[in-house]
């Protein structure tokens, strides 16, 4: 067995996240994605179809920015966990979400590890 370790690192997008008043209009939140694959043998070819194509979680963030709102970034950071652990292959997942602009002085974040 090959253990992999897939990275989405800093993807910036606008999306409507928060409770405050002042947080109804998208907001900068950056998300890293960390997620820990399971291949059944060493990689035999050079070829995408061997490994786990990253597009599919880079293409739901994008959505989930466009078509939804969250009140907290724990429930945004579950919802892009449960995103990747959809493929089989995936045994971990590290969602980090991080506010770039509510403060001055400092940025907020959550971030949550699920695994099977």
């Amino acid at each position: 067995m090959a253990e992999f370790t897939t990275i989405l690192d800093d993807l910036t997008v606008m999306i409507r996240l928060g409770i405050h008043p002042h947080e109804v209009e998208p907001q900068r939140v950056t998300i890293s994605v960390r997620m820990t694959i399971d291949y059944s043998a060493p990689l035999g070819e050079d070829s995408i179809d061997q490994v786990l194509d990253y597009d599919f979680v880079r293409a739901g963030v994008l959505t989930l920015a466009r078509d939804r709102r969250f009140a907290l970034q724990e429930t945004m950071c579950e919802t892009i966990a449960a995103l990747c652990l959809d493929d089989a292959r995936v045994r971990s997942v590290t969602v980090r979400t991080v506010k770039t602009d509510v403060y001055p002085d400092a940025r907020i974040g959550c971030e949550v590890v699920r695994g099977r």
